[in-house]
């Protein structure tokens, strides 16, 4: 008895002794593997000097970390927050957002030439089998279109004490140079203006002024057309239009009315009247001969131009699609625009697509069912966390879709229209946990998650290129050890500039090419394209 008293501690202690052992092993191999990883994603024209590690054998050994640290986890809970902290890849810190010049990674991949694919990049298949996982070649034409959206914004004069407040900032001729977009070899042929004085006037920016440049309307897009070099590599002529949406806090859309409006009275699907929400119709309808800017609505303000373009190109015996783009309220106004392009210009037959972000519900389901006989291909790029595309109706709506089998065929329920790409902010390991979640309906947060998005089931892609700073241009949803000022896009002094002469801070005078103008520019020379 005395000699199994004795060995009964010894035998414990060896067997803890074995299993720290053990575990310490485990734990430094996997950071050691950990190291690696991130030393390599990290080499300058690693992926190019060594070709066979690909995308997808970099993140089957992320997987593989990550089932290595659940098992050591679950033997040693104080393991758990060094392992969760090498297991974040990437992981930047605030010194990479420092200036180092030509040394710095770029900010985007370069783009393939993409003319045979074309067609399925554009929907012509509702993207099967390009979504999950997410073709890098789709990827870059999504954040493409989604940039030209925020060009909108970035440009949009939304300072209540300017006189131009509600405008652009720049004429159509620079407005890609300003901003940086000239890469996309895209140019700006004409604006869009839109009715201020609607039934929804708190969508809209109007100056606290009493003399303004125009008290009736709003800037709200434009129209573009790609150049010769880039259509070479897209494989056909490619007409933009972009929509902007509001600049508001997202509750406004809590207070959508569910009425609806008819939209094509010419056109019955069915026993239905194809209908949209009322506000929606109103801004993209509303016209007045008293105004300066909206003698044609917003609609014939696009169309004519398509038109215009459309009859250009296919002159010269090009192939033209159309690719409408839009934000949250711009994303409704560009369903509405694709679908007036598919039915009044033949010619852009089976080539008109719609990629939104975070847009709302905008019509019944006569609207959706005539959108696909009209062979309009819509993406819409959804956050989960995002409210606004549940809306509107988001209570009486998701009752209803429980009740599918009942009320599929109701004319007066809101429908969503085409493929949805679901993303889920929470993935990437930039943003707070804690985010407010009406950040979560920011484009530019959009934009970043999906240059992070790989496949459903796998976390924020390692290879990422875009700019994580510009997640906080509007929104304060970056980590905190990042050091990116919150809501840092601003125009420089608040748009004083110092006047050397006399000392004095003074509001500069736009120039005349600045100034909005109504007039119509006629046709313009686009062989230089």
């Amino acid at each position: 008895m005395e000699k199994s008293t004795i060995k009964t501690p010894l035998r414990k202690l060896r067997r803890r002794r074995t299993k720290r052992s053990w575990k310490l092993k485990q734990k430094l191999k996997l950071a050691w593997k950990s190291i690696k990883i991130r030393v390599r994603s990290h080499l300058p024209n690693f992926l190019s000097t060594k070709k066979r590690l690909t995308h997808m054998k970099s993140r089957n050994q992320e997987q593989e970390l990550a089932q290595t640290a659940r098992r050591i986890c679950k033997i040693s809970n104080d393991a758990t927050n060094s392992l969760a902290y090498l297991l974040q890849l990437p992981k930047y810190s605030a010194s990479d957002f420092l200036d180092r010049g030509d040394m710095m990674t770029p900010a985007a991949s370069p783009r393939e030439n993409i003319s045979k694919a074309w067609r399925e990049l554009h929907g012509s298949k509702n993207w099967e089998n390009l979504l999950d996982p997410l073709h890098p070649w789709l990827r870059r034409e999504i954040t493409k279109y989604g940039e030209f959206v925020e060009s909108v914004y970035d440009s949009l004069d939304f300072d209540p004490l300017s006189e131009f407040c509600g405008s652009c900032r720049y004429n159509r001729n620079k407005l890609f140079e300003e901003l940086g977009l000239t890469r996309h070899g895209y140019k700006v042929t004409k604006y869009i203006y839109a009715m201020s004085h609607v039934d929804v006037p708190q969508w809209f920016l109007r100056s606290s002024l009493g003399e303004t440049w125009s008290k009736d309307s709003n800037w709200m897009g434009f129209v573009a057309v790609s150049g010769d070099r880039e259509s070479l590599r897209i494989g056909r002529r490619d007409i933009v239009v972009a929509w902007r949406g509001t600049v508001t806090p997202t509750e406004w859309f809590m207070d959508l009315r569910t009425s609806k409006e008819p939209f094509d009275c010419k056109s019955e699907h069915g026993k239905n009247v194809v209908k949209v929400q009322s506000g929606f119709f109103s801004i993209y309808n509303s016209k007045s001969e008293l105004t300066r800017y909206n003698k044609e609505s917003a609609s014939e303000q696009t169309m004519e131009e398509v038109k215009r373009l459309m009859k250009f190109f296919t002159d010269r015996g090009e192939e033209v699609s159309l690719t409408v783009t839009g934000h949250s309220l711009g994303g409704a106004l560009a369903l509405m625009n694709a679908y007036e392009a598919a039915r009044d210009v033949p010619e852009l037959s089976g080539n008109v697509s719609v990629i939104s972000f975070g847009a709302p519900r905008v019509g019944n389901l006569a609207f959706k069912e005539r959108m696909n006989s009209l062979g309009v291909k819509v993406l819409r790029v959804v956050n989960k966390q995002d409210i606004v595309p549940k809306l509107p109706g988001i209570v009486f709506n998701k009752v209803l879709n429980k009740l599918n089998p009942i009320t599929s065929r109701l004319s007066w329920v809101y429908r969503h229209v085409g493929t949805q790409l679901k993303l889920d902010v929470f993935s990437s390991p930039y943003i707070k946990q804690d985010s407010d979640l009406a950040g979560c309906h920011n484009l530019e947060v959009y934009l970043h998650v999906l240059d992070g998005f790989h496949r459903k089931k796998s976390g924020f892609r390692v290879n990422a290129r875009r700019d994580v700073a510009s997640v906080n241009k509007s929104t304060d949803m970056l980590l905190d050890h990042l050091r990116i000022p919150e809501c840092w896009y601003q125009v420089a002094h608040k748009g004083l500039i110092l006047n050397k002469q006399t000392g004095r801070w003074v509001k500069p005078v736009r120039a005349p090419e600045d100034i909005p103008s109504p007039l119509s520019t006629g046709p313009r020379p686009i062989y230089s394209l």
